[in-house]
């Protein structure tokens, strides 16, 4: 079916003391009506506030923001005015996002000769290691030729590599836990669908990584949104939201998470670690951009700092397309042997194996990862220091941070005109999308642009200068920025 995607949360309650230490650093200690009711909508399209989660009682939270419960009734009449809350007398308030408020679709439009691709943080392939391991995957072929080459687990050369690279980054992993897919969104889908069943829940981070978020959906599984800034995660509310929701599965980018960049702290995965266990919550790892560290050491497997016996909870998926190409549809999963099998199993029916060649490419570039990792890294630091000074230069009233790793920044536009001004780029020759794309709720992030730094500084900067033409014209001229309309859309 067409249309935007909508990911079926689980309501929520949110405390008036939580919700009072949320407001404090936007709202100020004691804020006025209009204030309160701004502070609110902020928290609730940054995402740090779900969708249809029941606010406080009017009087619950006067107390603990030490205000009139008068400030409060005439806050919450503000946010149900602009479409923010609803209410049902006798059951409470609700957030809510005004009607239509869903993010553009930028990304399926097709890009022209002269449009400059911001939609996608995935850079180019290095051309000659390719041509080599081209070469090399030729010569190689021949010892296959001759069998039926159907690989459901991937060659057992492709496997050892990948098994021996996590053993070398500190998680001792054996060829019988690692199955080869066709890139980590297939990886990704095939474990969900393995692990979870129709209207399970699943801890996903809010904003995260949109075609995660559309095989969640497509799962029918029902998400539990934890915020997630460029600060990081909430260490409180991901181990609350684990115990309270008791989700089947957790979904988590802890290295340079996409879109914010946070890198999550080793106590942090501890914690986590702990609390899945106890509430026997299965971790799915995302590690696709674990190797693209710029300003700290490459972090370790999350899975290797799962206590003794718990290993075999914690499943992890990563590919080459991020640090080689996502051209070479190459991706893996790793987890307990058992799991494996059930995973290569379920697999065949649609997907009988990944192609060998590319496979045996894989190999090759594999072998030669460290190399092309030096180079790609000090490129990628050179263009983000670009991609920065061209913001700071054409729109100085944009804020961001600057991420220790991945690919993107993500950027604070400062109101929420996203959609919008990705429409009018398209108008000046950028494709772009809006941050609302990277919403575990629909129409979230409205006020938040992810701006990959894959392309060469010149092409960054015009980019930029073209961003700021769009943003300087009639952003109306484009439509309401609330009501996009057609395909569903990837991002990668």
């Amino acid at each position: 079916m067409g249309g935007v995607r909508v990911v079926q949360t689980v309501d929520r309650r949110l405390g008036s003391r939580q919700l009072a230490g949320l407001l404090t650093g936007v709202s100020g200690e004691r804020p006025g009506y209009r204030a309160l009711a701004q502070g609110v909508r902020t928290l609730l399209l940054d995402g740090r506030i779900p969708l249809r989660t029941r606010l406080p009682a009017e009087r619950e939270l006067a107390s603990a923001l030490a205000v009139s419960r008068a400030t409060v009734t005439a806050a919450y009449d503000v946010l149900r005015e602009g479409g923010y809350a609803r209410s049902r007398r006798g059951a409470g308030t609700w957030t809510e996002l005004p009607e239509g408020g869903r993010p553009s679709n930028v990304a399926a439009f097709p890009a022209g000769d002269d449009t400059l691709d911001l939609a996608s943080a995935a850079p180019g392939a290095p051309e000659a290691e390719l041509a080599q391991a081209l070469v090399a995957a030729g010569a190689m072929l021949t010892r296959h030729a001759p069998t039926p080459g159907y690989h459901p687990y991937g060659i057992p050369e492709l496997r050892a590599a990948v098994a021996d690279r996590f053993t070398r980054r500190g998680l001792p992993t054996l060829p019988d836990q690692i199955l080869i897919t066709t890139g980590a969104q297939h990886a990704l889908s095939l474990t969900l669908s393995l692990l979870g069943g129709q209207g399970d829940r699943v801890l996903i981070e809010n904003p995260s990584y949109p075609n995660a978020v559309d095989a969640i959906r497509d799962a029918q599984l029902r998400a539990v949104p934890v915020p997630v800034t460029e600060d990081g995660w909430d260490s409180g509310l991901v181990e609350s939201s684990l115990r309270q929701a008791a989700p089947r599965i957790a979904y988590l980018v802890p290295d340079f998470q996409n879109p914010t960049g946070s890198l999550m702290p080793r106590e942090q995965r501890v914690r986590i670690l702990e609390t899945a266990r106890a509430t026997g919550t299965w971790l799915l790892i995302d590690e696709t951009i674990a190797d693209i560290a710029l300003d700290v050491p490459p972090p370790p497997p999350f899975a290797s700092l799962a206590p003794h016996g718990m290993g075999e909870q914690v499943v992890t998926v990563g590919s080459l397309s991020k640090t080689h190409w996502g051209g070479l549809r190459i991706g893996w999963v790793r987890a307990g042997s058992g799991v494996i099998t059930e995973l290569a199993t379920k697999r065949v029916p649609s997907d009988m194996a990944t192609p060998v060649i590319e496979q045996l490419v894989a190999l090759h570039l594999l072998r030669g990862m460290d190399g092309v990792l030096r180079e790609r890294l000090e490129r990628l630091r050179v263009q983000r220091e670009a991609l920065a000074a061209s913001l700071a230069r054409h729109v100085p009233e944009w804020r961001w941070q600057l991420p220790p790793g991945g690919l993107s920044l993500w950027v604070d536009l400062g109101r929420p005109i996203a959609s919008s001004l990705a429409r009018a780029a398209l108008t000046q020759g950028v494709r772009i999308e809006g941050g609302a794309r990277f919403g575990a709720d629909p129409g979230t992030h409205e006020h938040r642009l992810r701006i990959p730094y894959v392309l060469p500084p010149e092409r960054l900067e015009e980019a930029v200068r073209r961003l700021a033409t769009a943003l300087a014209g009639d952003l109306r001229s484009t439509g309401d920025p609330t009501t996009g309309t057609g395909p569903r859309h990837w991002v990668a």
